[in-house]
């Protein structure tokens, strides 16, 4: 299982550039796997992490998540072209659908259909990324192109932020995976990883990646940090996609979290490997002012056992 951390949470994701390299220069140093950026309402995810491919050395880069609706497929394409590039192969592109409340309600883009128009930007986008030309006539898109980027390195790995079944079925199909959030180790287990798997060998395809993020704190006060991950993190039990997935297990967000001293984190992270998670993506919540550096450094010393 691959070690993975959430970058720029410090300050829920609202960072400076300067910021989010010096912790993503610290996490190579630690020896994390991966840096995971989320594409919230800031600095721009895909070019961040282009310009930390230039200051970083072996530690992998991608997105966990950025939306689909807000940029066409080709363009999305010569942006994560242009990362790989960048990075040397170190780049991997996590998409996802975002919400109805932010692509309808705020961007004003129709969320009709969603899972159409995911499948319909992997027919395009899949091939542009292992450096093929794209020919496809759908009835969301229409491509006849193909993208040079010289240097770039393909095929760039794809992760789909995937919950559902029908999410799933397509990760499965088109993608090399999926990337997990909200989604607790039970609901993983039953649900996420047996319908991808099944999906993946339908379409004669290799065993696709679990990528599963968390939040997670080393601490002795787990009641302390459960009640302000309960106060932080409340927002998830009313958005539909995750609140199903929090209902599947049976679960508030406070309760998915990886929360307790050494010994518990050990315990509840190998069961993730033992069901089947390729890489934990660590969302180190910061409920004191250490608490996201003990809990890297516990993350990284672990590892390198």
């Amino acid at each position: 299982m691959k070690l993975g951390f959430m970058c720029g949470m410090q300050k829920q994701g609202i960072c400076t550039i300067e910021e989010i390299l010096e912790e993503i220069k610290n996490a190579e140093t630690l020896g994390f796997d991966q840096a995971w950026m989320s594409q919230v309402f800031s600095t721009d995810a895909i070019s961040l992490l282009t310009i930390a491919a230039r200051e970083t050395k072996n530690i992998r880069l991608g997105t966990a998540v950025v939306p689909s609706y807000t940029k066409h497929p080709t363009a999305m394409a010569l942006q994560v072209l242009t990362a790989s590039a960048a990075s040397q192969g170190r780049f991997d592109l996590g998409l996802g659908l975002s919400h109805k409340m932010v692509i309808e309600d705020m961007y004003g883009i129709s969320y009709a259909k969603p899972a159409r128009h995911m499948r319909e930007y992997l027919e395009v986008l899949m091939p542009l990324l292992q450096g093929e030309p794209c020919e496809f006539r759908g009835e969301v898109f229409s491509v006849n192109a193909r993208m040079n980027v010289p240097d770039a390195v393909t095929p760039v790995p794809v992760y789909i932020a995937a919950l559902g079944p029908r999410m799933l079925e397509i990760a499965g199909t088109l993608a090399n995976g999926t990337t997990t959030w909200m989604t607790g180790p039970v609901t993983l287990e039953k649900h996420t990883i047996p319908k991808i798997r099944q999906a993946a060998a339908n379409a004669g395809k290799p065993e696709p990646e679990i990528i599963a993020g968390f939040p997670i704190v080393l601490t002795k006060d787990e009641a302390g940090a459960r009640a302000r991950i309960a106060k932080s993190m409340g927002i998830y039990q009313h958005i539909p996609s995750y609140q199903k997935m929090l209902e599947m297990e049976g679960s508030r967000p406070e309760q998915v979290a990886m929360i307790g001293d050494e010994i518990s984190l050990r315990k509840q992270l190998a069961h993730l490997k033992d069901i089947g998670v390729s890489g934990f993506n660590a969302f180190c919540v910061p409920v004191d002012d250490t608490a996201i550096k003990r809990t890297m450094t516990f993350l990284a010393d672990e590892w390198q056992v």
